[in-house]
């Protein structure tokens, strides 16, 4: 089932250049909050990282610091803002995932890209889609990441697992949907990529 699926994800995955070029996938969601000038948008990555295991693929996910600006306490991907200094979507989101929870390049392969998405605090974010070598090692930087953990994909892939809730923000309500996993609850941008992943296959004749 891995396999196929892993194939599956494949076949929706865009190079590069095609997602740099690309329209936001969330953007007629988010378009009636988003400003009239959008030349604020800043670039970011988030490194939707698989792991194989003998009960299927999981997903590695991180708990923000409760301290800091953006999404405090929230469940994320690592991930982060990109510098000029990246040479590429897939090199920014291993140096954010290194400066977050030490997890090494070697331990990550590049699987492909899907379309960017807006965020409510002003960010295009580009999700890098890559494999993680099981045996890999990581720890929180306990700065930006409280603490990580693995999810399992095969969740955030049925909609019967969705939570339906609403969120008052700028004066207007959000009808939003969270995904419960353990003690955590995985909502806001994060549950937006894992969705339009779901989305993406489902168009392939996935179920």
């Amino acid at each position: 089932m891995s396999d196929d699926l892993l194939h599956r994800i494949g076949s929706v995955l865009h190079a590069e250049a095609d997602v740099l070029l690309a329209a936001e996938f969330n953007r007629q969601e988010l378009q009636a909050f988003l400003s009239e000038s959008e030349s604020g948008l800043q670039a970011a990555t988030v490194l939707f990282g698989l792991v194989p295991r003998p009960e299927g693929l999981q997903v590695l996910l991180t708990k923000r610091s409760p301290h800091l600006r953006h999404h405090p306490g929230q469940i994320s991907f690592p991930g982060g803002r990109r510098e000029p200094e990246d040479a590429s979507l897939f090199d920014s989101a291993l140096r954010e995932a290194q400066e977050e929870i030490a997890l090494q390049p070697q331990a990550v392969r590049l699987l492909g890209h899907l379309e960017p998405m807006i965020t409510i605090t002003g960010f295009r974010v580009f999700p890098v889609v890559a494999m993680i070598d099981p045996a890999y090692t990581a720890t929180p930087d306990g700065v930006e990441v409280e603490t990580l953990f693995e999810a399992p994909l095969d969740l955030f892939l049925h909609t019967e697992n969705e939570k339906p809730f609403q969120l008052q923000f700028k004066g207007e309500q959000r009808q939003l949907v969270a995904f419960d996993w353990q003690e955590h609850r995985i909502w806001g941008a994060t549950a937006s990529v894992l969705i339009h992943l779901r989305s993406r296959l489902q168009q392939t004749g996935w179920h």
